[in-house]
């Protein structure tokens, strides 16, 4: 791998990090037999065919192959090298590393620029919150946050702090600090003054909020001004450690609690999430002040399957409700929607009601997405004019119409029958209406989507199962055997070395070869630690998901070593035909008489 860490302690690393709890900190993983399944990281899917092997410490996707063990997960995941994937994972088990000079992977510079840039934001985080809580210059924003509710556990945990109303205080503090000014711009703390090299403070007299990345390294902020000043929130840009689309507020403190309960509660924005947290409702995240984007539903439905959506009250945040529905179900996911009253977002609504109304009247009382639906159909129309009523039932008939479950089907449409006295058999009949009218147009319903689904866009290159020859099977079974054995691979050594037909085979048996010949034991995650590409990774870990026998027969080992050296022969065989039909055609009898015995010679070592 050209890492620097010494062989003992990768092994440490590895049999330290268990790879199904690494992998269910992205991955929703439940235990079918002896794996674990869930949606692949790697590809859009509906349908779990990513597998993940307690026993065996390897992952594997039986749909876009991709596979490895758990520094590959990381790598691949990630974009992590090697060494990076090691240190964070020894950083979760507390193991210390030696001091490295150079990281593997990326240019130096670049990873020495990012770590900078994160050691500035956790500095200025600690400061600002100190600043906050222990000073007379942060009394009155303190003063603010306790009368908007907020106490002091709640700023403790999210880290909330104050930045001064000063041009250039941060920006003498971070220069005694030792930190470059240019790269302080580019990481969004500073802003340059386009006519000169003079730099100045981007965030002034606000309260701050800590924006962390789903492992809690904070990487931005967002600034809620005191005075007057627009805009009333200011965000960091976007910059290499922040990227708002692919980031979801509060992910990572809220992870362990979305798996425990099973459900996530989404967001429009972090101050909604504090408020939340504050009743008790652990399991809320947030985008961050943009529209719900394919990349965060895409992690949302990783971790879990429902998700319970409370945005604002008002027309944006009912349509922004809709378009996250659509991008959420794309990705498999089922949908609730909490409902606030008209004119509030949660956050207002919790400083008025109190915490407990907000966690059994809205967040327990969610409703389905086709009720939310129902309820915007009726906003600003009098059910009591036959035009408003008609067109009511119009809208409702074309939602229903896209739904798939029929239970779920029959429920609204007696709804519908009681509320407004209509027959069932009226109702079905305008529903097939409905239904054929939105198969012909494309689309069944008033919110449509006209974004492929997400797995559509983004889904990685699906292998196809093909049939394959009976000598490919041979070394594919052979070769799991001896991932398992050492003394199976002593045996294939003497028997067959090198010989084997696949290219990629080949490479891989003298990995295998070279790793037991060091003195280890059979370790499949250790050994693809050794392998030096993904393209092996993936191999290694195809090959160890097949199902065999736990015991093996000599006869079974033979018959696999025996296909794998017939194929050469076979091949050898079609080669001496062609000569011997080319010498016939050239009327050289005597050479072709010579080349069928050898042909028959041939044949007879097959059998």
């Amino acid at each position: 791998m050209g890492n620097r860490i010494p062989e003992e302690l990768v092994e440490k690393i590895q049999k330290t990090s268990d790879i199904v709890d690494v992998i269910s900190e992205y991955v929703q993983l439940k235990k079918q037999g002896r794996n674990y399944f869930g949606l692949c990281p790697f590809h859009g899917e509906n349908t779990p065919s990513f597998s993940v092997s307690p026993d065996k410490q390897i992952f594997h996707c039986f749909g876009c192959g991709a596979g490895g063990n758990v520094f590959s997960f990381l790598m691949q995941l990630e974009g992590h090298s090697f060494t990076e994937a090691a240190e964070s994972l020894a950083n979760k088990a507390n193991i210390e590393l030696p001091k490295l000079a150079v990281r593997d992977g990326a240019p130096q510079a670049v990873n020495e620029d990012i770590q900078v840039m994160i050691e500035a934001h956790e500095l200025l985080k600690k400061f600002y919150h100190h600043l906050l809580l222990n000073t007379k210059e942060g009394e009155h924003a303190l003063e603010y946050l306790l009368n908007r509710g907020f106490t002091k556990e709640t700023i403790e945990r999210f880290e909330i702090g104050y930045a001064l109303d000063s041009w250039d205080f941060i920006t003498n503090f971070l220069t005694k600090n030792g930190f470059d000014l240019e790269m302080m711009e580019q990481a969004g703390l500073l802003v340059k003054k386009s006519s000169s090299n003079q730099f100045f403070d981007r965030f002034r007299n606000r309260i701050m909020f800590p924006i962390l990345d789903h492992h809690g390294v904070t990487v931005a902020f967002s600034g809620r001004v005191l005075g007057t000043e627009q805009p009333k929130y200011l965000n960091s840009p976007e910059t290499k450690l922040f990227n708002k689309s692919k980031l979801l507020y509060n992910f990572h403190q809220a992870r362990l609690h979305i798996r425990k309960k099973q459900q996530v509660v989404l967001f429009e924005g972090f101050a909604d999430v504090i408020s939340a947290v504050r009743s008790d409702v652990e399991y809320s995240i947030a985008t961050m002040g943009t529209s719900l984007t394919e990349e965060q539903a895409t992690i949302i439905r990783r971790n879990v399957e429902e998700v319970i959506i409370c945005y604002d009250s008002d027309k944006a945040g009912v349509e922004a409700t809709l378009r996250a529905a659509s991008l959420l179900m794309n990705v498999g996911c089922k949908i609730k929607v909490a409902m606030i009253p008209d004119g509030m977002d949660p956050d207002d609504y919790i400083n008025k009601y109190g915490s407990q109304k907000f966690k059994d009247d809205v967040i327990g009382a969610n409703v389905t997405l086709m009720t939310f639906k129902m309820s915007y159909f009726r906003r600003g129309i009098n059910l009591q004019d036959e035009g408003d009523r008609l067109k009511y039932i119009e809208n409702v008939m074309k939602e229903i119409s896209s739904i798939d479950n029929s239970v779920e089907r029959e429920l609204y449409l007696k709804q519908l029958s009681s509320e407004f006295g209509l027959s069932m058999d009226a109702l079905k009949e305008q529903l097939a209406v409905e239904t054929r009218s939105g198969k012909k147009s494309g689309h069944n319903n008033n919110f449509k989507n006209e974004r492929k689904p997400i797995g559509e866009e983004r889904r990685a290159p699906i292998q196809t199962k093909r049939l394959l020859p009976a000598f490919h099977n041979a070394e594919r079974r052979l070769i799991g055997h001896m991932l398992r054995s050492k003394e199976i691979t002593q045996r294939v050594l003497d028997a067959i070395g090198l010989q084997f037909n696949i290219e990629e085979h080949r490479a891989l048996v003298t990995y295998l070869y070279a790793y037991y010949e060091e003195g280890n034991e059979e370790d499949i995650s250790l050994f693809l630690s050794r392998l030096p590409n993904a393209e092996l990774h993936t191999l290694v870990s195809d090959i160890a998901m097949i199902s065999l026998n736990d015991e093996v027969t000599e006869r079974e080992i033979a018959d696999y070593i025996k296909n794998v050296l017939n194929h050469q022969k076979m091949l050898m065989i079609k080669e001496k035909e062609s000569e011997k039909n080319e010498a016939e055609r050239q009327k050289k009898f005597k050479e072709a008489a010579l080349i069928a015995m050898e042909i028959i010679k041939l044949k007879q070592a097959l059998k």
